[in-house]
C-alpha cells in the first residue's frame, strides 16, 4: 500500500483527499493544512489519517511514500522540491510552478531521483478527452486544421495568479495532448478590470510548426459558465461541452473541400453537410481516474500521462503567453 499525504485541504484539496482515501493500492496516511478548522473537518471525515499544520512533518516522515500538493500555486515549487528531496513521489496541482526555470529545475530533480512526478492536468484523464484523442488518432476527423477552447465563469477571482495561469493550464495540456506537440509561438492579449496587474480575461493563439492553430479564451469575469472546446478537421468536426450532463461530445459530419483545379469560384469550394453523431462517453469521475493513475504509476513503474515533462511544456506556454500579454499581444517563442 502507498501511504499518501495530501498537503492543502481547501476547496480543491478536499476533493483530492476524498479520492485518495478511496483509490486502490493507497492509504490516506496524512492531511496537512495551515487552517485548523479544515483539519478538524478532515479528522471528522477521516479519523484514521494523521493531521498536521506543518509540511515539514510530512516530508520528514519515513512512512509517507507520496505527497499530493494542493496548496496555492506560489507554494508549488517549494513544496514539490522539498518532497522530492525527501525521497517522496509527488503529485502537484496545476500549474506545476510559476516559471519555466522552476519547472526545468523540478524536471532535473525528478530525473536524478527516479521518483514518480505527476501534474494535476485533470482533463487528460477525462473520458471525453480520451475519446477525442481516439477520434483524432484514428483519422476519422481527417487533417486537423485548428481548435479553440472557452473556459469562462463569473468567479472564482484569484489574487495570486491571473485568469491565464489559473484557467489555461487545463486547455494547454489538452491541446498539446491532442496535437501530440507543443506550440512554437504564443500571442496573447488580456486586461485587468478588477485588480491592478491581474488579468481577468485573456485571449491567446497558439501557433504550431505544421500550421495548426489553437485559440484559448479564459475569463473569470463572464456571464456564461462555459467549459467547451471545438476541433475542426478536414473530414469532420467535433465539440466537447463539459457542462452537458450526458451528451458531452458531438461529431459533425461537415466539411469543406477546395478544388484548386477548377477555375470557377463558385465550383472551387464544395461544402458538405452530414449527420451529427453523439458517441458514448464513460461517466467515470475524471479526478478518481487521475488519482488512481498516480498510484498505478508508482506501483507499476510506468511514467504518468501528465508527467514532469508535460508539466514543463505547459509552463513554457504559460510563460510565453504572459510575456505576450505584457507586450500587447506580440508573438513570443515558446
Amino acid at each position: 500500500m502507498i501511504n499518501v499525504a495530501v498537503v492543502g485541504a481547501g476547496a480543491w484539496g478536499k476533493n483530492l483527499v476524498r479520492n485518495f482515501a478511496g483509490v486502490n493500492g493507497a492509504t490516506l496516511y496524512a492531511v496537512c493544512d495551515r487552517d485548523e478548522k479544515r483539519l478538524a473537518a478532515m479528522r471528522a471525515l477521516y479519523p484514521k489519517a494523521r493531521t498536521t499544520c506543518d509540511i515539514r512533518e510530512i516530508v520528514s516522515d519515513a512512512s509517507v511514500h507520496a505527497v499530493v500538493i494542493a496548496t496555492d500555486a506560489p507554494l508549488h515549487y517549494e513544496h514539490a522540491c522539498a518532497a522530492l528531496a525527501a525521497g517522496k513521489h509527488v503529485y502537484v496541482e496545476k500549474p506545476m510552478c510559476q516559471s519555466a526555470a522552476q519547472a526545468q529545475a523540478i524536471a532535473e530533480q525528478v530525473r536524478s531521483s527516479g521518483l514518480k512526478f505527476m501534474v494535476g492536468h485533470l482533463l487528460l484523464y477525462h473520458p471525453a478527452v480520451m475519446k477525442l484523442k481516439k477520434l483524432i488518432d484514428s483519422g476519422e476527423l481527417g487533417t486537423i486544421y485548428y481548435m479553440y477552447t472557452q473556459r469562462l465563469n463569473l468567479g472564482v477571482v484569484r489574487s495570486n495568479e491571473n485568469a491565464w495561469w489559473s484557467l489555461a493550464p487545463h486547455d494547454i495540456s489538452v491541446i498539446n495532448h491532442l496535437y501530440g506537440a507543443a506550440p512554437e509561438r504564443v500571442s496573447a492579449q488580456g486586461n485587468c478590470y478588477l485588480q491592478p496587474g491581474i488579468e481577468d480575461v485573456v485571449f491567446a493563439t497558439l501557433y504550431f510548426a505544421d500550421g495548426r492553430l489553437a485559440q484559448i479564451h479564459t475569463s473569470w469575469l463572464d456571464p456564461h459558465k462555459m467549459r467547451r472546446m471545438t476541433i475542426v478537421g478536414s473530414q469532420k468536426m467535433v465539440t466537447f461541452d463539459d457542462m452537458e450532463p450526458a451528451e458531452k461530445i458531438r461529431v459533425y459530419d461537415k466539411g469543406a473541400t477546395a478544388n484548386r483545379a477548377v477555375n470557377s469560384y463558385a465550383d472551387a469550394i464544395t461544402l458538405r453537410e452530414g449527420d451529427i453523431s453523439i458517441p458514448y462517453v464513460d461517466s467515470a469521475e475524471p479526478l478518481k481516474l487521475e488519482c488512481q493513475h498516480f498510484i498505478d504509476s508508482i506501483t507499476s513503474g510506468r511514467e504518468p500521462r501528465s508527467d514532469v515533462l508535460d508539466g514543463l511544456a505547459v509552463v513554457r506556454v504559460l510563460e510565453a503567453g504572459q510575456r505576450s500579454i505584457k507586450e500587447g499581444g506580440k508573438p513570443q517563442e515558446v
